[in-house]
């Protein structure tokens, strides 16, 4: 059996074809052969939301993903979500309300407040902390966060 494999994967539009190891996963494909470094690499055990990106438009832990398991997939990271300007009322909410201070979480939980938001979350304070509680964040507290998001909601600023 070939430990390697041949791979196209599309991230943020870009087809990029490589010869990866079979276990190596999703965000470590990005950060070295798309040299993409917004998503980040914490627990590599799918718990902190470090490095979370978008495949067909829902939210996957890309450290529990194989890049082989993404061959023919469509990936939005962060830089992504960025430069089509879907998050650029959450970035600008989360400066606003001081919801990043390291910036290590910011990523991950950038995707997954704006699928909140895209599948219609309301600014209920409770059902955002559920919804972000795949997240880690180390630095805010979480308040900021909430807040942010509520922002963007109640605000009804595009995301």
């Amino acid at each position: 059996m070939s430990q390697t494999q041949d791979v196209t994967i599309t991230i943020n539009g870009e087809a990029i074809t490589r010869t990866v190891p079979v276990r190596m996963n999703l965000v470590d494909f990005i950060r070295t052969e798309a040299q993409l470094t917004g998503s980040h690499v914490g627990c590599e055990h799918g718990v902190c939301g470090a490095c979370t990106v978008e495949i067909a438009g829902a939210p996957v832990r890309g450290c529990l993903m194989l890049a082989v398991q993404a061959d023919g997939q469509e990936v939005t990271t962060i830089e992504g979500l960025a430069d089509s300007g879907r998050s650029a009322a959450l970035r600008v909410a989360f400066t606003e309300h001081n919801a990043l201070q390291c910036g290590f979480c910011t990523p991950g939980m950038l995707a997954s407040a704006l699928e909140y938001i895209d599948k219609g979350g309301t600014a209920d304070r409770t059902a955002i902390r559920q919804h972000i509680s795949g997240n880690y964040c180390r630095c805010t507290g979480y308040q900021s966060i909430v807040e942010a998001i509520c922002d963007v909601i109640e605000t009804g600023a595009k995301t």
